[in-house]
């Protein structure tokens, strides 16, 4: 009989230890599901599989040409969103600090024949200076005369890389990532993939910024410079940080920009003028400034949907300007009825979804008790 109740004890055990067991991976499920890294990962693999499916032919080269050089700039405004959505420092030198990411990359490839790691080292170096120098000045100037110095700065950097070499291009033969070696036709598929990746690692590294101490610190700052200081909040410390994260993804779009597209010509290219500079401002502005999402939506509204939609259809091929009045009139929208961007606009709209469908089961099936 004692055997028998030992032996009904430890099946009992047992099984509070597997019920025990089935409640923690259930929470640990939960927790994951609503993680919201996890959509930064899906967003990824859906990046992965277009490259995939443009690699069997089912996408066209030119879709996931236009997808890749947009996440560049994605890279771009993800730098702009911490500077401008969470210390509201305003910046016109953006299109400047991706010419040194992309001239660096230039001279290590085409010039001294070394890899991408280190092109990236070089990269990061020379942005951190750069935003170092810039982060000093946003401590004793703010507002549009920042955003005047900061153009100045652009204006200078450009004029200095002109002068160097007008015209870069990197052969596709000479590129090496981390050590490996492809054939001409695979490199453009190689360093799509790693802009999906460099760009999962950036979205994740900003979340984590924004969403901690120092991201609360920033929006103190934002808010009142002189309540921030009251707190014991250094000015001079997140400043300089937002300035330098800002201009090392500026610079780092520079390189993956000529590791992607090989080729820019200072005088007569855009890429490298105020008008960049203005369109990530823009592309920011319209998704969201405090937004991972919304900085990532209007990047791809304002750099993306022409390139990847609209550029066959011969009515805007013949109104090629269509499309940047378009891009003036959101802005214009945005900023006068929705503040916050369109990310404001969607969670307001599903937020307004929730309560039709609340009030719905309500008069369907009365309130639970």
């Amino acid at each position: 009989m004692t055997a028998k109740n030992d032996y009904l004890v430890k099946k009992m055990l047992a099984e509070q230890q597997k019920e025990q067991s089935a409640k923690r991976a259930l929470q640990i499920f939960d927790k994951f599901k609503h993680h919201p890294v996890l959509g930064y990962v899906i967003f990824a693999v859906v990046l992965v599989l277009l490259q995939v499916l443009a690699k069997e032919g089912m996408i066209s080269t030119s879709f996931i040409g236009a997808v890749g050089s947009t996440l560049i700039y994605c890279i771009v405004g993800l730098g702009f969103c911490l500077l401008l959505g969470y210390s509201a420092l305003a910046s016109l030198g953006t299109a400047g600090f991706i010419g040194i990411g992309a001239y660096i990359t230039y001279f290590c490839f085409a010039e001294y024949n070394v890899g991408v790691g280190v092109a990236f080292l070089l990269v990061i170096v020379v942005a951190v200076a750069v935003g170092v120098f810039v982060g000093f000045i946003s401590l004793r100037i703010e507002g549009i005369y920042l955003a005047i110095v900061t153009l100045g700065v652009a204006q200078i950097i450009k004029e200095v890389l002109s002068a160097l070499v007008d015209t870069i291009k990197i052969s596709a033969k000479d590129i090496t990532i981390f050590g490996m070696g492809f054939e001409i036709r695979e490199v453009k598929q190689a360093v799509f993939f790693l802009i999906v990746a460099i760009m999962l690692l950036l979205m994740w590294v900003t979340h984590n910024l924004i969403n901690s101490p120092t991201g609360r610190a920033m929006l103190a700052m934002k808010n009142s410079t002189s309540a921030a200081q009251a707190f014991g909040i250094s000015l001079m410390k997140y400043r300089l940080l937002a300035f330098v994260f800002s201009t090392i993804l500026a610079a780092l779009a520079g390189l993956l920009y000529m590791l992607y597209i090989r080729s820019e010509q200072n005088s007569a290219g855009t890429l490298f003028t105020l008008s960049t500079s203005l369109n990530i401002l823009g592309a920011v502005i319209i998704g969201g400034t405090k937004s991972i999402w919304g900085t990532i939506g209007g990047t791809f509204i304002i750099f993306g949907i022409d390139k990847m939609f609209l550029q066959d259809i011969k009515f805007f091929n013949d109104n090629p300007t269509l499309i940047t009045i378009v891009c003036g009139l959101l802005v214009i929208l945005v900023v006068m009825f929705f503040p916050g961007g369109l990310v404001q606009l969607v969670k307001g709209g599903i937020f307004k979804l929730k309560t039709l469908f609340v009030k719905w089961r309500v008069r369907r099936y009365g309130i639970e008790e």
